[in-house]
């Protein structure tokens, strides 16, 4: 049993302390998180555009829960468990196209439906039945050009979370999401908790330090972060140019325009969305180990996706590997602190960090909540 109660956060912002540094450093949390946090809220695992036609599959993870997502010959889109109902061995590998799944230790062979389908030399096995025999299903669910699953059987369908309210907001600001594309990905391996990078995403209060760049760009006095039930959006208005420090900005070309309208999400554990009118882009913070972190960003773009808006879109590629870069010799500076004796717990500023306020305070709901309920 993992001891939890050396944390219990206050609703006050001005009274409130941060998370102890154990629930940063302790492997027993990480445990925890993966049972009550990560395989109970939708997860982002791939593209729609993997499983379009019938026959179409990828595997994937949820915290180290190896998956298979199918596109069925009935068009049915579907997700189990990549594991062999024999000896527990994958029944699938990457990505492709096929009629059917076979385990690659001893050939038993399923359906795209997860049915088992063939149990090569079986015969004479008693009390057993073939017909009962199938994939254990996971829920899934096609979410702008994302797939996503929860491992929670009980878990609300996406439209009764807080991806069902972001998704209207972004349809009724004219954003098509569904109908943008990958055209890259990054991945950066940061040696540091999970939650050391959501706490730094969270707030600007390190901008004017850690970020010179992107301090120069952004109003930094209206910057906000709005909380709601389980996830959170920032306001981050782009600085407006003027004639003479044009050519030190990133973000604005010329004197007379800002930055076109754009949206930004963090929805809790993991995911960030942030989504402009013409491209989206998409961080996956996934843990690897309890001091060790996959951040993947991704960039989606609507076809055909040239011109200015291409031009664009990779200068701000560009910015963002360096803010990436600036934020990864940051978070690994705090996970050496928090795992000194000399530190345990802090305080919250409260104009600049409800956000990490708000964060932890989730996260302490669902480690604290029992897994046969679902919170997601």
């Amino acid at each position: 049993m993992v001891n939890l109660s050396d944390f219990t956060p206050t609703p006050d912002l001005a009274t409130a302390e941060t998370m102890p540094a154990r629930w940063y450093t302790d492997p027993a949390i990480l445990t925890l998180e993966r049972e009550r946090v990560f395989w109970r809220t939708w997860q982002p695992v791939g593209q729609s555009e993997l499983v379009q036609r019938p026959g179409d599959f990828f595997t994937c993870e949820v915290a180290g829960e190896p998956l298979v997502v199918t596109r069925g010959q009935d068009d049915q889109l579907r997700a189990f468990y990549n594991v062999c109902r024999h000896r527990g061995a994958a029944v699938a590998r990457a990505k492709g196209n096929r009629k059917s799944l076979q385990c690659m230790y001893h050939g038993w062979t399923y359906g795209l439906d997860g049915r088992l389908l063939r149990a090569p030399e079986f015969e004479g096995v008693a009390n057993w039945d073939a017909s009962t025999v199938c994939l254990p299903p996971v829920q899934v669910e096609i979410w702008g050009p994302f797939v996503f699953v929860n491992l929670d059987p009980n878990a609300p369908p996406m439209h009764e979370t807080a991806y069902g309210k972001i998704y209207q907001e972004i349809r009724s600001k004219g954003f098509h999401i569904e109908a943008m594309r990958r055209v890259e990905r990054r991945d950066y391996l940061i040696q540091c908790n999970w939650k050391v990078y959501v706490d730094n995403y969270l707030e600007g209060y390190h901008l004017p330090i850690a970020h010179p760049g992107l301090f120069k760009e952004l109003d930094y006095d209206q910057y906000r972060v709005d909380t709601f039930d389980t996830y959170s959006s920032q306001y981050a208005p782009i600085r407006p140019a003027t004639s003479g420090d044009l050519r030190d900005r990133r973000y604005v070309r010329d004197a007379d325009h800002g930055e076109a309208e754009a949206l930004y999400y963090w929805i809790f554990p993991n995911v960030m969305l942030n989504v402009y009118l013409d491209n989206l882009s998409i961080n996956i913070i996934l843990p690897i180990g309890h001091e060790q972190t996959l951040t993947i960003f991704e960039w989606y773009f609507e076809p055909p996706g040239t011109g200015a808006g291409w031009e664009s879109m990779q200068q701000i590629i560009a910015f963002s590997d360096q803010i990436q870069q600036e934020d990864i010799e940051i978070c690994e500076l705090v996970q050496k602190g928090l795992v000194s004796r000399s530190y345990d717990k802090g305080r919250f500023s409260v104009k600049r960090e409800n956000g990490v306020h708000h964060f932890q305070t989730l996260l302490h709901q669902h480690l604290t909540t029992p897994s046969t309920e679902s919170t997601s």
